[in-house]
């Protein structure tokens, strides 16, 4: 807990600097492509939360503006859930558990610069033997010409082992 608050107040103290001293319109201008690199951070829930107490990854994200005020994303990358140690060791731990995402989604903007976005997709794990899950993840973000910070939960759900995130994603882009 004393971490993520850590994660949150450095979180807050960016969304305000940024919008502090980046003041711009809302930046999806329609027909026109977008690219962005992002780092992931988040904390797991559900049955993950069993193994792991945090996620951290990165993610590449393609938008293209169907009108000023929406966009299609497709995102992918890497997560991370970085197992935690077993209960009463403090050398043994689980494994780590690695998700390659590929989802794809919109961002609606409803406010100067704020967005609501919301994206399907498939979990794919890399361990041995790994599985397939399809992945729902809504959210809220910011975002101006070059910078998209978002919060999100997103769910990880098959083969009767759902688990998921609560996640922090911080984007740097530029128009293609």
């Amino acid at each position: 807990m004393k971490n993520f608050k850590k994660l949150a107040a450095a979180a807050l103290t960016g969304v305000a600097l940024l919008i502090g001293t980046n003041v711009h319109a809302q930046t999806t201008p329609s027909n026109a492509f977008r690219f962005g690199i992002g780092l992931e951070t988040g904390l797991p829930t559900g049955n993950a939360s069993n193994f792991s107490n945090f996620e951290l990854g990165g993610t590449a994200r393609l938008q293209y503006g169907l009108t000023n005020d929406l966009a299609l994303t497709l995102t992918s990358g890497y997560y991370n859930m970085f197992g935690k140690h077993l209960p009463g060791s403090s050398t043994l731990k689980y494994s780590d558990n690695g998700i390659v995402p590929l989802k794809a989604g919109i961002k609606a903007f409803f406010a100067s610069n704020l967005y609501f976005g919301a994206e399907v997709g498939a979990g794919f794990e890399t361990a041995t033997g790994g599985n397939t899950k399809f992945i729902a993840s809504p959210g809220l973000g910011w975002a101006n010409k070059s910078w998209d910070i978002a919060a999100r939960y997103e769910n990880f759900a098959g083969q009767s082992n759902n688990y998921g995130l609560v996640g922090l994603r911080i984007a740097y882009g530029f128009q293609l």
